[in-house]
């Protein structure tokens, strides 16, 4: 960084319009390697990547990736807990709007289909290498976040069967793990561009869920 002396002879601070730009850029530099780095964790493993070789994927000498971040862990760390927090925020914000417990499952739906473009990476890391992330204490927020989610959904669930909207024969836990694995599961094979977004999926999805598959009598307690 270039300074500059004053007519006293001290050094003076660069301008503050300066120190605002390089601010922005290191930023942004700091932005770009986190997401280049999730698709390497999304890609390889987080176990099996390197420090090294998230350096090499953006040009740069390890030592220059040290001057962000202090070790792999950290950048994972940042990956999931923007995933987190970003689809948590949503879901409360979802909630406190007062619906009914079926607006509010859909509209549910509809955000966990939609984080499956802008955080593909983070979800595929979750999927990978979740058992092995959860056995360290600085991810215990993991295990955190995914109780609050589960209590969300289990909530709207058993609030649905109070009011008659659900069927009271099916158990709102594994319920709302089978919605989860059927949301998160689609990243493996969801592309961006296909037949259906994010947001046809989601509808698709919403149609099975509620109406069902099957036409007529139901057969599901028959034996």
């Amino acid at each position: 960084m270039t300074t500059r002396k004053n007519s006293g002879g001290t050094t003076a601070a660069p301008p503050r319009a300066k120190r605002a730009t390089a601010s922005g850029a290191a930023s942004e530099r700091r932005d770009h390697l986190v997401k280049l780095a999730a698709e390497i964790f999304a890609r390889k493993g987080f176990q099996a990547t390197t420090v090294r070789e998230i350096a090499n994927e953006a040009g740069i000498l390890s030592g220059s990736l040290y001057h962000h971040f202090d070790s792999k862990e950290t950048i994972v760390d940042e990956v999931l807990s923007t995933f987190l927090d970003d689809l948590i925020a949503r879901y409360r914000a979802a909630l406190d709007t007062g619906g009914d417990p079926r607006s509010a499952l859909t509209e549910m739906v509809r955000i966990g289909f939609s984080t499956l473009e802008p955080h593909r990476a983070a979800i595929t890391v979750m999927q990978n290498d979740w058992n092995y992330l959860r056995q360290f204490d600085r991810f215990n927020y993991l295990v955190k976040a995914e109780d609050e989610v589960e209590q969300m959904w289990v909530r709207q669930i058993k609030a649905g069967q109070a009011a008659g909207q659900f069927r009271a024969d099916v158990d709102p836990k594994l319920t709302y793990r089978m919605i989860r694995d059927t949301i998160w599961v689609a990243v493996r094979w969801f592309r961006p561009g296909g037949r259906l977004n994010t947001s046809g999926l989601a509808e698709h999805y919403v149609t099975v869920l509620f109406d069902g598959l099957a036409k007529g009598e139901r057969t599901s307690q028959k034996g």
